[in-house]
C-alpha cells in the first residue's frame, strides 16, 4: 500500500473530499490491480516493506507531514521507499529500468486492471448450454413463538 504504483492508483480512481484524496476500500483498495508475485519477489517485498516501517520510526518526533515533505524527506525514508517501489516494479514485471512516467505506470496499472476485470466477469458467467440453476422456494416457517391470546382463544400458542 506504500508503493508508488497504489499510491498513483489512490490518486487517479479516488475521490476528494475538498483538496485532499478521500481512500475508499470500495473504489481504491477493491478495484486495484495486485501484483502476482513470485514467493521470492513476496519476500522481497515483505522486507522492503518492513524496512520502510523502520525508516519511518527511526524518526519518532516526526509528523508524517514532516516525514514526507518532499524538501526535507529524511534520506532513509526516500531509500526505504525506492526500495520497496523497486520490488513491486519487479513483482508487475516492470521493463528494464522500470517506467520512465506516471503516465507509462497509470497506462499499465489500467490495462491489467481492464484484463483482470474481463478475468473476473468470465468467472461470473455460465458455461453455454447450461441453464441457470432454479432457486428453491422459501417455505414459510411456523411462529414457533407462542403469542399471548385472549381467554377465550383456543388455538396453539395461546
Amino acid at each position: 500500500l506504500s508503493s508508488m504504483m497504489h499510491t498513483l492508483w489512490f490518486k487517479t480512481v479516488g475521490g476528494r473530499l475538498k483538496s485532499d484524496p478521500r481512500y475508499s476500500a470500495t473504489i481504491v483498495y477493491n478495484t486495484f490491480p495486485w501484483p502476482s508475485p513470485t514467493p521470492l519477489q513476496r519476500g522481497v517485498i515483505e522486507l522492503a516493506a518492513k524496512a520502510l516501517l523502520a525508516a519511518r520510526g527511526a524518526h519518532p518526533d516526526a509528523t508524517l507531514a514532516d516525514l514526507y515533505d518532499p524538501i526535507s524527506m529524511p534520506p532513509n525514508l526516500l531509500a526505504a521507499h525506492r526500495k520497496l517501489d523497486q520490488a513491486v516494479d519487479a513483482a508487475y514485471g516492470a521493463p528494464r529500468g522500470g517506467w520512465s512516467t506516471e503516465a507509462q505506470r497509470l497506462a499499465f496499472l489500467f490495462t491489467l486492471y481492464e484484463v483482470q476485470a474481463a478475468d473476473a466477469q468470465r468467472t461470473l458467467l455460465l458455461p453455454e448450454g447450461k441453464a441457470k440453476p432454479k432457486r428453491k422456494k422459501r417455505v414459510a416457517q411456523p411462529d414457533l413463538i407462542p403469542t399471548k391470546r385472549g381467554p377465550g382463544d383456543k388455538s396453539p400458542g395461546g
